[in-house]
Formats: structure tokens, sequence, C-alpha cells
């Protein structure tokens, strides 16, 4: 029972919010370990295999093998499906903009449904050991059957994306205004951390395959089965220490499926009632936008403008990760000093400076490049962990897991145009250096428009207590 003075409501919010960081900890391996590294080196392998031998597209043995061994010539090679023909070397792309389709698509009916059911928390289980099972079974991936694994992929992550909007939805039940900016840095931070430590594993046994007696294509395999399994054990923590919380409305118009698109389509009406929120949301989409571009094209802009190794972006890839477990506790620290505003207008102007920065790294200079992704790790994790923390509070009581699952399709659905300006630069000017500098106008634009943006009015606009500092 708990005590008058609610000591005891407390503690189990505490063991909520304890648990709840558990998931960005269970989660980050998908993004880090599968899409980042070894999702987009082992499948575009397994489809160049696959354009070898595909002679009806190419032609008999069109893409030998050289002496050495050498297969990169094979990326330029033929691949089919559906009717359609494209380079092998270009399947990871296509991939990954078809699963960001079909999530801009899943998301959204998911996130209603989530907000009308108590069963949240099963969801959650669902969809986390759903994507931790497709992940695992992409090691079954062999030779030339690249399709298993791009449908694998898709799966996973489907699973990846719709547990993320469930268990950002929790954040407001769990934890009161006050309470939101250093949980959700500390969440964040941990994923940072755990994806970090998985990846560690991972790229050791994939440096060490010679050693181990094993193949380059077993480490990739071993390195999608830890992943797997890394996401579904690690689940169990947050799914022990949440509970059910009320329903905004639970199944009184049908189908839990058909009242959850009924219940999108409202949502999606009374969303202009809040622009505050959709301003904020807007704001985000544009810096954010900056952020992944910089974290997907960083190994790119070293390998080729900057001339460095392999074994050099994958040190820098694990600099990184860890950097950004200290830049998002450090985020939770000052936003808790100065509030979530500020931190995050301070955190832009960084992000200017660092890619600014970026221009001026000479070729070969390790130091520097190194310099350069702590930087980008120290305010890589944080300037999110904020931002979805003070999203949740401008979000309406009881459409949490819908609005969450807006702000992350919106992502998905604006994030081709940082790429899109990074490409057109490189190719405008010859040059990676002004591709690269052309995205600090992501951190500008988005600095400006955070000024502008009054958070305390859109969170009472929405209906919810302030934090006491903001």
């Amino acid at each position: 029972m708990a005590a008058p003075d609610g000591t005891g409501r407390d503690a189990g919010r505490r063991r909520e919010q304890r648990g709840w960081v558990w998931y960005d900890w269970a989660n980050s391996v998908f993004p880090t370990s599968v899409t980042t590294v070894f999702g987009a080196l082992y499948l575009t392998a397994v489809a160049a295999e696959a354009a070898r031998r595909d002679t009806a597209l190419n032609g008999p043995d069109p893409c030998p093998v050289d002496a050495d061994g050498n297969r990169d010539k094979l990326r330029d090679c033929a691949i089919g499906v559906l009717g359609a023909h494209f380079p092998a070397g270009s399947l990871w792309g296509y991939l990954l903009s078809v699963a960001t389709v079909i999530q801009v698509l899943v998301l959204p009916i998911m996130g209603a449904i989530a907000d009308r059911t108590r069963a949240k928390r099963r969801m959650l289980a669902v969809f986390a050991f759903g994507g931790a099972a497709a992940t695992a079974l992409m090691a079954l991936v062999t030779g030339a059957n690249w399709q298993l694994g791009a449908v694998l992929f898709v799966l996973g992550n489907i699973g990846y994306g719709t547990s993320v909007v469930i268990y950002y939805s929790f954040l407001p039940e769990i934890a009161t205004a006050d309470e939101r900016d250093g949980l959700s840095t500390r969440g964040w931070a941990f994923g940072y951390l755990g994806g970090g430590l998985a990846l560690v594993v991972q790229l050791g046994v994939y440096l060490f395959h010679d050693a181990l007696g094993l193949s380059v294509a077993n480490s990739a395999q071993i390195a999608f089965v830890t992943s797997g399994l890394w996401w579904a054990l690690f689940t169990l923590i947050p799914l022990r220490a949440l509970r059910g919380h009320p329903a905004a409305a639970v199944g009184r118009d049908g189908s839990v499926l058909v009242a959850g698109f009924r219940e999108l389509g409202r949502t999606v009406r009374a969303a202009k009632a809040f622009p505050l929120t959709l301003a904020f949301l807007g704001t985000y989409l544009v810096y954010t936008d900056g952020i992944s571009t910089v974290a997907n094209v960083s190994a790119q802009y070293g390998s080729e403008e900057l001339r460095f190794s392999d074994t050099v972006l994958i040190a820098t890839i694990l600099v990184v990760q860890f950097v950004a477990f200290a830049g998002g506790m450090l985020h939770g620290l000052v936003a808790r000093r100065f509030g979530a505003k500020k931190t995050i207008m301070g955190s832009l102007a960084v992000w200017v400076l660092v890619v600014g920065s970026a221009f001026f790294v000479q070729p070969g200079r390790l130091v520097q490049y190194l310099l350069l992704a702590a930087g980008i790790g120290l305010v890589l994790g944080g300037t999110n962990a904020l931002s979805r923390s003070l999203f949740s509070q401008m979000v309406p009581p009881g459409r949490e897991a819908q609005y969450f699952s807006v702000y992350e399709v919106g992502e998905r659905a604006t994030s081709w145009l940082g790429p899109f300006l990074f490409a057109g630069m490189a190719q405008a000017t010859g040059s990676y250096r002004y591709a690269i500098i052309s995205l600090v106008v992501f951190f500008a634009a988005g600095l400006v428009l955070m000024a502008l943006v009054p958070v305390r009015r859109a969170i009472r606009a929405a209906g919810n207590e302030e934090p006491a500092v903001l």
C-alpha cells in the first residue's frame, strides 16, 4: 500500500524509470551494428555475389574476380527484382528507402493503436522481440540470397521503429515535468554506451576473424545473431519494470485496429489546434536532418576526402559512440541548470562550430579527425535526447504514442534533404569539403527557429504541467 505522502508512488515511478532507460541500451544495437556497419557491408557483398551469378542480366561471367580476389567491380553489375534492374552496390540505399517508406505507413497506425489499449507494454514486447528475431535470422542469409536479407531487414526495421514509438510514449507516463530531461538524456546516453560495447565485441570478431578460424561472412553472421540476442535479452529489463497505464480510450468503437485508424484521423485533424507543438516539431525536423546526415556521411568524408583507412574509420565510430555517452549525460546536467530549450540552442551552436571545423581538417591528420569525431559525439546524443523530452511536454495527454509516431515519421520523411544537399554540393563543386560545410545551414536554421518557439506557451496549450526550469 502506498504511503500517505505518496512515497510509495514515487518509488514505483523511479523503478519504472530505471527499467525504462534499458530499452535505449537494448535497441541501439540495431541502428549501430546492423544498419550502420554489418547490414550495409554484408548485404552489399551478397548482392554482388548474386550479380556475378546472374548471367541473364550481365552475360556469362561478367564481373570476374581479379588475381588478388578483389570483388569491388561486382558492385557495378546488375541484380533484378520484380522486373527492375539496378547495380548491386545500390541495394543498400534502395533498401533503406523502402524500409523508411514502410515505416511512414506503419508507425502512425501503431501509435494510434497503442494509445487506445492498456496493452502498450505487450505491444512493446511483440515488436521488440519480433525485430530482434528478424535481426538474428539475418545470419541465415548466405550465397546470393540477398532477397531474404532484404525482407528480414525490413521486418527488423519495422520492429525497431514501432517499439521505439511505444517506448517514447511511456516517458510522460513515468516522469514528471521536471524529471523528463534527465531521464531522456540518461536513456540516450545508455543507448550509445550499450551500442558501443556490443559493436566493440562484434568488430573484434570481424577484425580478427582469421585468428578465430572464421571467414568475413561468418563474422557478419555472428554480429547479426549477437545483435538479435542483445536486443531481446536486455528488453526483458524494461518489460519487468514498466507497468500498465490507463489508456485514453479503450476500444469503445469497434476493434482496436479499426479504432486505431479512426483515432489517427482524429489526431491529424486535431493537431492544428496545437500550432506551437507543430512549430517545435518543424524546428526539430530541420536540425535532426543535419544531425543524421553528419552521422551518415562522416565515414565517407573520412574515406574519400581525408583518405583514412577502414581501420581508422571503425575506430572513429567507436570514439563517437563512447563520447556520445558522456555527451548525453552532460546535456542532462546542463539542462537541469539552464533548461532544455537553452541547452538545445547551446548544443546547436556547438554543432555549427564542429561541422564548420570539418572543412579545415587536413588529409591524414588523425588527431584532427579524432577531435572532430569527439566533437560530434559530444553533441550527438544530447541534442536528440533533450528534443525527445521537450516534445513530450508539448503532447496532449492520452495521445503520446500517436504524436511520437508523427515525430518519428517526420524525421524519416525529411531525412533525404541533408544527403541530397551533401551529394549535390559534392557534385557541383567536386569537393566533399564544400559538401560537409553546407550542412551548417541545418544547425544555424534550427538555432534561429528554436529561439522563436515559445515552448512554455506550447506546454500550457497542450494542457501539461510546466517544468520549473525551461
